[in-house]
């Protein structure tokens, strides 16, 4: 049997990258998958078209992650299409790197909203849901720099910080109802946009993990699988670094 047959999922931000490789990731184990996303319509079709090619269903919402109505409305409507969300993976983030002195204050505020209080958006809509079935995996991207900092990324760092204090409140407050939430920090994750990097700065990352070599999104999707998986469901308030031994 496949780690998620059956269970119906939400995975926020998942267009491209690491949230668009969970997504497939979830249809192969037998999950049902809706996605969130501010692509063009044509591109989340594309996804919907590979995950049904699976074997599951699938919707996608075009759903601005920083607006509760929106997430309201699109959580009511999983709900109402498959009578249950039982695992959601909030994917969701942007980076507006600068140097302290040189960050906006709308670089500051735009980063904590879409990366954080679209985690809390999420979580508010679906709570109730979760606890009547008294059942439910949430999943939390946040990032190695949530736990170590990184100069340059004062704002992405604090929302990823923030959303670990998050998770582990969340699981304080509803495990008593069967309900779990943990969170996965990604070290440094070969993607389109680390492609891109120059290879001095390349090897100066490579050279700081012990592994020797950039993750995958496959490394993050198949942690997130165990997480939303009934091979974890004695696990909660818990952050899974997945770096390489870059930070242990």
């Amino acid at each position: 049997m496949k780690a998620l047959q059956g269970k119906n999922t939400l995975i926020t931000g998942a267009s491209q990258g690491i949230g668009r490789g969970i997504a497939l990731e979830f249809a192969r184990q037998g999950a049902n998958v809706a996605f969130s996303h501010i692509a063009s319509d044509e591109v989340a079709q594309v996804l919907v078209d590979e995950i049904k090619a699976l074997g599951v269903e699938c919707s996608a919402y075009h759903v601005n992650a920083t607006n509760l109505a929106d997430t309201e409305n699109m959580i009511e409507a999983i709900v109402k299409q498959w009578g249950s969300i039982d695992v959601i993976v909030n994917n969701a983030g942007i980076t507006m790197d600068n140097l302290l002195l040189r960050m906006s204050v709308e670089q500051w505020s735009k980063v904590l909203d879409v990366n954080l209080n679209s985690v809390f958006y999420t979580t508010k809509a679906s709570l109730k849901y979760m606890l009547k079935q008294r059942a439910g995996s949430y999943i939390n991207i946040s990032s190695i720099v949530g736990v170590t900092g990184n100069a340059g990324q004062a704002n992405y760092a604090a929302s990823k910080a923030a959303m670990i204090g998050f998770t582990q409140s969340v699981a304080k407050e509803v495990g008593s109802r069967g309900v779990r939430a943990n969170a996965i920090a990604p070290g440094f994750i070969a993607t389109e946009m680390t492609g891109h990097l120059p290879e001095a700065e390349l090897k100066k990352w490579l050279d700081s993990i012990p592994l020797q070599r950039p993750g995958t999104i496959a490394d993050i999707a198949n942690a997130c699988v165990f997480l939303a998986s009934d091979n974890s469901t004695y696990i909660t308030g818990q952050v899974l670094h997945v770096n390489g031994g870059m930070y242990m």
